[in-house]
């Protein structure tokens, strides 16, 4: 097993897609995980021009490059969020528009169906993203939050997604929810919660990322073997824990990259989280698609860092064995 080591585009959109792909080969990736902003791969220009798919490919094959997921993110977020001003600086204008709640994630809801069509017409079978959530605001129920509260916004999260994943079936595509903090599933629980209220529905899984899960004490490998058929797509990602007597789990309203927080965001390998154990979970799931880094360090130089990491992971990889290691001292 070979599996491709990608790069997550989202923290690189400030660069044009040409000057990122020439970097990454140069940084040994296999290929890209587009993120939709910037230029990266524009949901609009891609319905409304047949061939844009093909040019992006033709820029990919240009640097040797694969593509398996594009990854919608910032509109996802919207859709079942409860909008306000923040929402503007991630969202396109026309997702925006005059910033009326309802209708941002009404427009948010056609945009992610416009996604799944997209992403159909390039060629990929994986959009990454997130769901927003009307109830993590509930997280710490004070006041006194209801169980029917929590029961309302799992239904409203379904009803909201289950026609724009009607869209992705319609595609042959699959939405994989960023299990993370402010989404509708953040750790195990409220991820089997998700599913329950889609129905299990097989357009919907997680694309795997345990930087999220291990700051909240959470162990990653856990939930690889909670749901082995809903990985559908793996980002490598790491974080720290750096709790002193001072710090707080929940960073103190401390921005990333402030040394005072009690966990942040670190380069593959330079934090707590156990990769080796995480690729022994894949290979037991036969998980074969991308090893994709979400490059996130904030006080690391990211060119630096990212030629690292697509090291890092490439030593990490290992395929399963086929044969049990004792297999010649008897019938096996």
């Amino acid at each position: 097993m070979s599996r491709p080591v990608t790069l997550f585009t989202g923290q690189w959109a400030d660069l044009s897609l040409d000057d990122l792909a020439r970097k990454s080969r140069e940084f040994g990736f296999d290929g890209l995980e587009l993120a939709c902003w910037g230029d990266h791969f524009e949901v609009t220009k891609a319905m409304a021009d047949e061939k844009y798919g093909k040019r992006k490919r033709e820029l990919f094959e240009q640097y040797d490059l694969q593509c398996h997921a594009i990854s919608a993110h910032l509109v996802g977020q919207a859709v079942c969020d409860r909008i306000d001003e923040r929402h503007q600086a991630i969202l396109p204008d026309s997702v925006w528009g005059d910033g009326d709640p309802e209708g941002v994630n009404q427009r948010a809801a056609e945009e992610m169906k416009n996604t799944a069509r997209a992403a159909q017409r390039f060629g990929v079978e994986v959009v990454n993203g997130f769901t927003g959530s009307g109830i993590w605001h509930m997280l710490y129920s004070f006041p006194p939050v209801a169980e029917s509260m929590i029961e309302k916004g799992y239904e409203d999260f379904a009803a909201a997604w289950n026609p724009i994943l009607d869209v992705f079936a319609e595609c042959g595509v699959k939405f994989a929810l960023e299990v993370h903090p402010t989404e509708i599933a953040f750790d195990i629980y409220s991820a089997k919660r998700a599913l329950d209220a889609v129905g299990h529905r097989e357009e919907f899984g997680f694309n795997f990322d345990p930087s999220h899960l291990f700051w909240q004490g959470i162990d990653p490998v856990e939930f690889i073997r909670e749901f082995p058929d809903r990985i559908y797509h793996v980002h490598v990602k790491d974080a720290i824990v750096t709790l002193d007597g001072r710090t707080g789990i929940l960073a103190s309203h401390l921005n990333f990259g402030d040394a005072r927080r009690g966990w942040d965001f670190r380069s593959p390998g330079r934090g707590g989280v156990n990769f080796e154990e995480i690729i022994r979970a894949l290979n037991d799931i036969g998980y074969a698609g991308p090893l994709s880094v979400e490059w996130e360090d904030a006080r690391m130089d990211r060119e630096h860092g990212a030629r690292e990491a697509c090291e890092f992971v490439k030593k990490l990889d290992f395929a399963p064995s086929g044969i049990a290691f004792d297999a010649a001292f008897g019938d096996r």
